[in-house]
């Protein structure tokens, strides 16, 4: 073998094994894709983690890494109790690493690519125990923002509604007889919702005043103190104010009140379906089997469950809305 053929050898083998391949990438880190110390931090651990377990079963070369092996140390951190947080950004090190040497034609196929982490857990706000959310609804404020401000509050809690819900509800997607709201959700889907006497009453109420702003959007039900459709970000500054003026000790924002909702119907009726349907998740795995759910059946759950609905007890008189909305 001549010396050219022994040295390019050398360096076929010195570019498969892993701990030189880790310094080269995190160089290219530092000095090709400028990512931050700790960013390059991160990276390092999670590839020298992979490293020392790839070194207890003999191995120093990335060629012989498998997606066997791989899945043996995702198990074993699960085991031992790490967060599917971190489990995510390993396995995240790993992929961006792999297909760099993939680039640089040291590998042909990623072995980490056919893993998959754990989700994360999705953390729900705590709800409001129905003292709480009932304390929210003390008014005696005829001012017209502080009338506004109480039937956004009380359709939320109502009808369970998501923050871009409340904000697009236009006057006409109430039904004045049945009492019922027409949402459009997540992906456009639009659903059916009941609305609570309460909230009718507090809507009718605000509609009142409402006429008295000067308007520039006739459609919006709620709007800002300058006639146009009230923001999102109005909405949740006007819930965090009202919450502390009534001395409650957390931060209110509309999905704390729709998910109060959801707990205190499913506390009321343990109808997990109906309380979805009401909800109108998005994910199609868990909407299907609310399909063949009737909204005569929805109703019944929601007037014998909402703890400010009654919807069977109130009159079906219309909300009148302003003559030129």
């Amino acid at each position: 073998m001549t010396t050219v053929e022994s040295k390019d050898s050398d360096d076929s083998k010195n570019s498969n094994n892993f701990e030189i391949a880790i310094n080269a990438f995190i160089h290219y880190l530092e000095n090709e894709k400028h990512y931050s110390p700790l960013t390059v931090t991160a990276y390092k651990r999670d590839l020298e983690k992979t490293r020392t377990f790839c070194l207890d079963h003999d191995i120093k070369n990335i060629t012989d890494i498998s997606a066997t092996l791989l899945r043996r140390l995702l198990h074993k951190q699960r085991s031992a109790g790490l967060s599917s947080t971190s489990l995510q950004r390993w396995l995240s090190s790993l992929n961006t690493f792999f297909r760099y040497q993939k680039k640089i034609g040291v590998i042909e196929l990623i072995p980490s690519k056919v893993l998959t982490a754990p989700k994360r857990a999705k953390k729900l706000p705590k709800a409001l125990d129905a003292d709480e959310v009932g304390s929210l609804f003390v008014h005696g404020d005829n001012d017209p923002l502080a009338l506004r401000d109480l039937a956004m509050l009380e359709l939320t809690y109502s009808s369970g509604l998501r923050l871009a819900e409340l904000v697009n509800v236009d006057i006409a997607d109430i039904d004045r007889v049945s009492g019922t709201l027409s949402v459009t959700g997540k992906g456009n889907k639009e659903r059916i919702v009941p609305v609570g006497s309460k909230a009718l009453a507090a809507i009718t109420k605000w509609l009142d005043v409402r006429r008295d702003i000067n308007r520039h959007d006739l459609n919006a039900l709620f709007l800002s103190k300058q006639g146009k459709r009230i923001s999102h970000r109005s909405v949740q500054t006007r819930f965090k104010n009202l919450a502390q003026q009534k001395g409650l000790n957390q931060h209110l924002h509309p999905h704390k009140l729709r998910h109060s909702f959801a707990s205190h119907m499913l506390e009321s009726s343990g109808d997990l379906r109906a309380v979805q349907e009401l909800l109108g998740h998005a994910d199609i795995s868990t909407t299907q089997i609310y399909t063949h759910l009737d909204f005569q059946h929805l109703a019944k759950v929601y007037d014998n469950a909402h703890p400010r609905a009654s919807r069977h007890k109130t009159t079906k008189a219309a909300i009148t809305p302003p003559e030129d909305t």
